[in-house]
């Protein structure tokens, strides 16, 4: 992409460091701990910075929704986030740089078999509150009804609900730790994440965040970043 503009770099950063949003609640995205965070968006990050040519620093988050807030609230410059039409009133997406996706998990003598089986009365399901999934089981659900805790399984268990919803890779190992549970394989969504920023950065700024998005695909960035990271089943997403 060669340099990048001081205009861009000033409408991006600031403050002359990029302040970058990290979800360490999805641990397909971000690994370690706040003090020493790693995994593709952290390796995104870094490389963000370097085209700038500013430092970066992390601030890191255990759920979506607080890595969010984050941003639309000016603590944060860009964010690693799924597209969610509930949050595209505020952020500035680029195309996904890796999909992933979202499985129920249910007992192992539920009758449920599909994703479908699942919508129907009196069926509750467990969420971790503002996730992707949240949002799109809350906008899609016509007759089951969600319940929001800090970890879908935990309110799954606590509350003795009738299904869980994940992201497949922990939901994949829950499983595999309680055998009283059972995942149903087909996913019930595609969970596309990619970089965004506020909407009110110029548009020089957002396309170079999709251009540096769709160039960090394209030349296997994206593919060794989730492999250092132990995430190789993970899937990087199509060119836009």
């Amino acid at each position: 992409m060669g340099n990048v503009s001081a205009a861009v770099s000033e409408d991006l950063a600031p403050t002359g460091v990029l302040r970058a949003s990290i979800n360490l609640g999805n641990p397909v995205l971000a690994q370690g701990t706040p003090a020493a965070p790693t995994g593709v968006t952290v390796d995104i990050a870094r490389e963000v910075g370097a085209r700038l040519d500013v430092p970066v620093e992390f601030v890191c988050f255990d759920a979506a929704r607080k890595s969010y807030e984050a941003m639309v609230s000016g603590r944060a410059d860009i964010c690693f986030l799924a597209v969610e039409p509930a949050r595209e009133a505020e952020v500035a997406f680029t195309a996904p740089y890796v999909v992933i996706e979202g499985v129920f998990a249910v007992p192992r003598e539920s009758a449920f078999v599909t994703p479908a089986d699942v919508d129907r009365p009196g069926v509750r399901i467990g969420v971790k509150s503002g996730s992707a999934y949240d949002l799109y089981l809350t906008r899609t659900l016509q007759h089951a009804t969600v319940v929001r805790g800090d970890e879908g399984v935990d309110v799954f268990r606590a509350q003795g609900l009738e299904v869980a919803a994940g992201i497949r890779q922990p939901m994949a190992e829950f499983v595999a730790t309680h055998p009283e549970v059972r995942l149903i394989g087909e996913r019930f969504m595609q969970i596309r994440q990619a970089v965004g920023t506020t909407r009110n950065r110029r548009p020089a700024t957002v396309r170079f965040l999709r251009d540096l998005v769709e160039e960090l695909k394209a030349s296997g960035f994206v593919a060794d970043a989730l492999s250092r990271s132990g995430q190789a089943d993970a899937t990087v997403a199509p060119p836009a």
